[in-house]
């Protein structure tokens, strides 16, 4: 043997645990002629153990805390304001990324999250499109085009309120709809999370 990926060893109490590392650790180094990471190998109860990606609470698996931070984390970097792209090239990378994702860490049965997260990154997709109509005429005009009453559109179109507080107006709401948003290609977390966890 010359390589060997994580491991997890489950027993019955703390104590055999500690006996079991110590036997494994030295077969591992000694017969094996492995090298043992000393700081990964640890005795731990289930619900403080991470593993790939995931941690265990109870009978239930879910996403380590680690992994959500870096999920928002990059999802901020896909619909950040600075990211000077086409809203058809962050909606296609958007998309790939959350599939990817999902399908790794849709197997969590950990659900109270999601629904917060589909109207959070809805929120971010708004903003980015009110960026990218920045100017108030262009704004007005998109929103009018959405279907929002024409006094809505004006007074969203010449607010001096950051884009992210436009995002949630009445106008950006009733022109940029969750309808509309999917016709554009945004992807539901939830949806993804169900599929994956066989409900759709």
């Amino acid at each position: 043997a010359r390589y060997m990926d994580d491991l997890v060893i489950l027993v019955k109490s703390r104590r055999a645990g500690q006996r079991v590392l110590a036997n494994i650790s030295r077969y591992l180094s000694q017969k094996l002629k492995l090298k043992v990471n000393r700081q990964k190998s640890r005795v731990v109860r289930t619900d403080k153990l991470e593993f790939l990606g995931f941690t265990f609470r109870g009978i239930r698996i879910w996403w380590s805390d680690q992994a959500y931070r870096d999920f928002i984390h990059r999802l901020r970097g896909l619909t950040s304001r600075s990211w000077g792209v086409s809203m058809e090239y962050r909606m296609e990378r958007l998309n790939r990324y959350l599939r990817g994702w999902m399908n790794y860490y849709g197997i969590s049965q950990h659900y109270s999250p999601i629904e917060q997260l589909d109207g959070w990154l809805r929120r971010r997709i708004r903003m980015c499109y009110g960026q990218q109509w920045r100017r108030p005429r262009t704004r007005i005009r998109h929103l009018l085009a959405l279907g929002t009453s024409k006094r809505q559109a004006i007074l969203t179109g010449i607010s001096r309120k950051g884009y992210w507080r436009l995002s949630k107006t009445l106008a950006t709401h009733t022109g940029m709809t969750n309808q509309w948003l999917q016709q554009q290609g945004w992807l539901s977390v939830r949806e993804l999370w169900m599929k994956v966890q066989g409900y759709a």
